[in-house]
């Protein structure tokens, strides 16, 4: 195959979730602009109505729905109408995702729970729903958003969030043993680890943190828009058929230190 043709997504089909703003957002437009019709989905259905407008205009099908993907039956819906309308599903970004900041003797239990239950509990019932149809179609590409937090321990003084740290570190485990388990059944499951990117979720904590951050990242800059795109659409593509089980670090070098 030609390079071009190894990271192109014509006729694909993605589902992207968290994909109303931030990092989602941001996964759904290079889909878009690589050419894969684009499912966007949150629980704040408006915003994802903007995404997946902005998407139609770069030519492909796209359309929003809700979807809180700790309800089952919200999932359930979001791939039935996925067939409906595209016939297949290609691929599954698991991007939802929620935080909570607190000492840990501090803080409370049913903030730990709620993180576990988006974050992990999340990702594990939209893989499980959305792989029943890749595995009958024996292909499919799965990729879950951990966090280089899942992969070490964070300074309280900048971060104090032990519950979305596990969270990750849970994401980046399950990523591995679900590509153990459904490789064999021509399913590709990976994950990518973003470093510090400016999103509504992260402002507080980089407003705080932000030297120290940068002093801790060898390329002294947080992510922008489009830093994630090109590790996405590796990931989504035949450039990456040889790849499972792994996890893409996008954090300017952070972890190395």
């Amino acid at each position: 195959m030609h390079i071009k043709e190894l990271f192109d997504l014509s006729g694909k089909t993605a589902i992207v979730t968290g994909g109303g703003r931030g990092l989602g957002k941001q996964i759904a437009e290079g889909f878009a602009e690589s050419g894969a019709n684009v499912v966007v989905c949150s629980r704040k259905e408006d915003a994802c109505k903007e995404v997946s407008e902005h998407l139609t205009k770069l030519g492909v099908k796209s359309f929003a729905m809700k979807c809180d993907v700790t309800n089952p039956d919200d999932i359930q819906n979001v791939v039935q109408k996925t067939l409906e309308q595209f016939g297949r599903i290609d691929i599954l970004v698991n991007n939802s995702g929620a935080s909570w900041g607190a000492p840990v003797e501090e803080m409370p239990l049913e903030a730990w729970q709620k993180v576990i239950n988006v974050n992990v509990t999340g990702t594990f019932l939209m893989s499980q729903a959305v792989g029943k149809v890749m595995l009958e179609q024996e292909s499919g590409k799965i990729i879950n958003i951990a966090s280089v937090a899942g992969m070490k321990g964070s300074n309280p003084k900048y971060m104090d969030a032990i519950g979305y740290n596990s969270s990750k570190g849970a994401v980046i485990t399950f990523t591995k043993d679900l590509a153990v388990k459904w490789g064999p059944r021509g399913i590709h499951v990976n994950a990518i680890a973003p470093g510090f990117f400016p999103t509504k979720m992260s402002s507080a904590l980089i407003e705080h943190g932000k030297d120290a951050i940068l002093n801790g990242t060898p390329l002294r800059k947080f992510g922008t828009e489009n830093d994630l795109k090109g590790a996405a659409v590796f990931l989504s593509s035949a450039a990456s058929n040889y790849i499972t089980g792994d996890v893409l670090v996008v954090d300017g070098g952070s972890h190395a230190m």
